[in-house]
Order: C-alpha cells, then sequence, then structure tokens
C-alpha cells in the first residue's frame, strides 16, 4: 500500500496559536479520505513558527530525510508557498522528493507536466517571493521608524539633518541636539527680521531690504524669496525649542501640466497640527515668545486682508 505524507508550515507565533496549522492538517487529511487514503499523524511532517525563506527546518529535514530512504511515495502539501517561499527553493525542494520516489501534490494548486501548470507555479513562487522580500522590507523600515520616533521623544535626535538659518550643527554629531550652537551673523539677521515684520515691513518689503543690505539668502542667492522668509517667521525652533513631526508628505494629486512631473520631490508637503508636534529639545533662542506669536499674528492679519482674498469687490 503507498505511503502517504503531509507537510505544513506556519512561520509566526501568531499563527501557531491560532491553530492555522492544525487546519491545513484537516484539509490534507479530508482529501486523502476523498481518494480513499488514510493519513496518519506520524507520518504529518509540521514546523510550527519557521520561515519559508529558511531550508532548515526540523520538519522539513525528517521530511527530506524519510523521502531518501524511499518510505514515503506521495506528499500532500497545501500550497508551494508552504513548502518554501523561495521559488527557486521549491523548485530544488521538488525536484530532490521526486527523484527519491515521492510524487508532491499541492491542493490549491495541482501540479503536472503540463506547460501551462508549471508556469503557474513559477508565477506563485515569484510572487511569494516578492511577498516575503516586501514583508520584511516593511518590517525593516516600521522598526526604523520606531526607533526614530523614540529618540526623538527622548531628545536625543534632531529631527533635521540641516540646522536652521542662524544656527549651527556639531560637525561630529549632526544630530544631537546638545551640539546645537548659534551663529552669531545669521542670529542677528533672524532678530532683524522679526524685528522688521513686526513694525510693519511686509515680506517683499523684507526681500528688498535684505538684498540691498548684501545679506544673502540661506542658499547662498542674492535674493531672499518670499517662500523662505515665511518658513523663517513660522519656525517655532527660534523661540528655543524643536519640534518634529510639524509636516507631513503626500502623495501629490493635481500636475500643473500634463507634459510635466506631479511634483519636483514626488509628493506635497502638509502642516500639522500642533498638537501633533513632539517637543524634542531645547536650544539657544534668538527671538522671545512675544515676538513670535506677534509675528504669527501679523502672518494672520496680513493672509485675511490679502487683494486674492477679496470677495467683495472686483480688483
Amino acid at each position: 500500500m503507498p505511503i502517504l505524507a503531509a507537510y505544513v508550515r506556519v512561520s509566526t507565533p501568531r499563527q501557531v496559536q491560532s491553530q492555522s496549522i492544525e487546519q491545513q492538517i484537516e484539509r490534507l487529511r479530508a482529501h486523502a479520505l476523498t481518494h480513499g487514503e488514510d493519513l496518519p499523524l506520524k507520518h504529518v511532517f509540521r514546523d510550527d513558527g519557521y520561515s519559508g525563506a529558511n531550508l532548515h527546518r526540523p520538519g522539513l529535514d525528517a521530511l527530506r530525510e524519510a523521502a531518501t530512504n524511499a518510505k514515503l511515495d506521495r506528499i500532500l502539501i497545501t500550497a508551494p508557498d508552504r513548502l518554501a517561499r523561495n521559488y527557486v527553493h521549491q523548485v530544488l525542494l521538488v525536484e530532490e522528493l521526486q527523484k527519491h520516489g515521492a510524487q508532491v501534490d499541492f491542493l490549491d494548486r495541482p501540479m503536472s507536466q503540463d506547460p501551462h501548470d508549471q508556469l503557474l507555479l513559477q508565477i506563485r513562487g515569484a510572487v511569494a517571493e516578492y511577498e516575503r522580500t516586501l514583508i520584511a522590507e516593511r518590517m525593516r523600515r516600521g522598526r526604523v521608524v520606531q526607533h526614530g520616533l523614540r529618540r526623538l521623544r527622548a531628545g536625543t535626535l534632531l529631527p533635521w539633518t540641516k540646522a536652521p538659518y542662524g544656527y549651527e550643527l556639531d560637525p561630529n554629531h549632526p544630530r544631537n541636539p546638545a551640539g546645537v550652537r548659534l551663529n552669531a551673523a545669521q542670529a542677528a539677521v533672524v532678530r532683524d527680521i522679526f524685528a522688521w515684520y513686526v513694525d510693519g515691513t511686509t515680506i517683499i518689503d523684507l526681500v528688498r531690504r535684505l538684498a540691498r543690505l548684501g545679506i544673502p539668502s540661506p542658499l547662498g542667492h542674492p535674493t531672499w524669496s518670499p517662500s523662505a522668509l515665511r518658513c523663517l517667521l513660522t519656525n517655532p525652533t527660534y523661540t528655543g525649542q524643536v519640534f518634529a513631526n510639524r509636516k507631513r508628505f503626500g502623495l501629490c494629486h493635481k500636475r500643473r501640466s500634463a507634459l510635466l512631473p506631479a511634483h519636483p520631490a514626488g509628493g506635497t508637503c502638509h502642516k500639522t497640527a500642533p498638537a501633533d508636534w513632539i517637543a524634542v529639545a531645547s536650544v539657544p533662542a534668538i527671538v522671545t515668545q512675544e515676538q513670535f506669536d506677534g509675528v504669527a499674528g501679523r502672518l494672520i492679519y496680513n493672509r485675511q486682508m490679502a487683494r486674492r482674498n477679496n470677495r467683495a469687490h472686483p480688483y
């Protein structure tokens, strides 16, 4: 009488606890009974909590040894990715088992020598390998993000790699908040910009005034852009507190032209609510909180009074 065996596997402890491996066994035993065969538990080779990317598994090793000793005639497996995640490993294992006289049958994808079935088996193996790689990459990124968030909340990691205008970083430890120090010349410019704007100078007047004084922009350009000045005037770092998570980047939903890319950086930037900011560390203050709040009030007022927001009268 032909000897029937089965191989079952789950990857994670959660799957083990959810009895998914027992469900695999029940499926295989039911399939054997429909064909008039018996599947004794001693011929069920199982791996609880072992990754399909690794060929060194106790259950798989026992299955291969039994097949090598010509003790098996037919092996049931629910799907190819239970045998191995990597397609190359699947092919090697199936060829090895068949070489020793054991027929390998997959319930979810019955295998034959038909070219179409062989192609589908290859595609399933490639997809399983891709999913495994994708899951591993997501887990790696998740660990990196969680580690970064823990360091941000602990105050041991700066949220930026380039210091805001007016500050300098420790060249040996650029992400260490303790190494942030003032750039005296740039800090004086920042104080003047805040003072001028509070006194009634507009953004455009600031651009012209800085150009007349010959003060280059943070990027080294001879003139400042209005957006650079707005970013400076709204950056709470100048009050002495570094915050993370002030902005979030998302996919761009609009494009300026059908012939141009959606966005040079591949997405759009959105401001987050102050309640979602993460207080990282304290740094030397350049302006007082009162000055910063005064500038914020003037920015809101000027935005409300801008001509583009006039909906009552034509220009």
